[in-house]
């Protein structure tokens, strides 16, 4: 239905999400963050990978400012922990989720994009920090995930100076990887997916999540925990069988 603020679809194993309030460039309000949450919430449970992409012109233009007028503190708060949790829903439930970024990236929609794990930018895309520039900070997750991107110098000159990143300036700073022709950015996705999905279910889910929380500890608690996660992917009966057809494939045995 096309009133929908999100809609969303199932290709086999691959389930796209797409943000639908292109009039207001994708912005994110209330409605459409429950409406987002509710999309995730519905995946199938067949679904090894998720498309995330916005219609229209434009990924995401962030916040919509319009509802963030009359907020007291106490509101502006539970008001970005609701973002935090469905972010990180995104980033850390174990379901890997390519992202197709065009136009307007922008505030909200940068931490958006920088939930996601593997991100295909079009030579549209803008990257914007717009925050500094409106009196406000951050409240999505960037000054922890798009600073971890980019480094903290770099953020803090994006939100003091409102800085636009063009695709390859974002390219080269990691906010995306793969850059693509124009409108090409979602046949490239599905592509990607379709090659994601093809992956043993526990080692994608590894590699989401593991690497992550491996990013906050110490090296000696890494080290540990990137041995435990070796050890459950790599002995699961589905390894085991897919180790066995590679070493075995046309018959000529053991393979270095």
């Amino acid at each position: 239905m096309t009133d929908k603020l999100v809609t969303h679809s199932t290709d086999g194993l691959v389930y796209t999400i797409t943000l639908n309030r292109p009039a207001k460039r994708n912005a994110i309000s209330d409605r459409l963050l429950d409406a987002l949450d509710k999309a995730w919430e519905e995946r199938p449970a067949e679904a090894r990978v998720v498309i995330l992409a916005g219609a229209g012109d434009h990924f995401c233009a962030g916040l919509d400012l319009s509802e963030h007028q009359h907020r007291e503190p106490f509101g502006v708060m539970l008001h970005s922990q609701g973002w935090h949790r469905l972010f990180n829903k995104i980033q850390m439930t174990g379901i890997p989720v390519v992202a197709v970024l065009h136009g307007a990236v922008i505030g909200g929609g940068l931490e958006l994009a920088t939930a996601t794990h593997v991100r295909v930018a079009e030579p549209s895309v803008m990257y914007q920090l717009p925050e500094g520039r409106h009196g406000i900070f951050v409240g999505g997750g960037a000054s922890v995930r798009v600073a971890r991107i980019v480094g903290q110098g770099r953020m803090a000159e994006m939100m003091l100076t409102g800085r636009i990143l063009n695709a390859e300036e974002g390219q080269a700073l990691g906010l995306s990887h793969y850059l693509v022709g124009k409108g090409e950015g979602m046949a490239r996705a599905q592509e990607l997916a379709a090659r994601i999905a093809e992956n043993a279910p526990m080692a994608n889910y590894a590699m989401v999540t593991a690497i992550q929380r491996i990013g906050n500890m110490s090296t000696d608690d890494g080290f540990y925990v990137e041995s435990l996660t070796a050890a459950l992917t790599q002995t699961s009966p589905e390894v085991v069988a897919r180790i066995g057809q590679f070493l075995n494939r046309k018959g000529k045995g053991p393979q270095t």
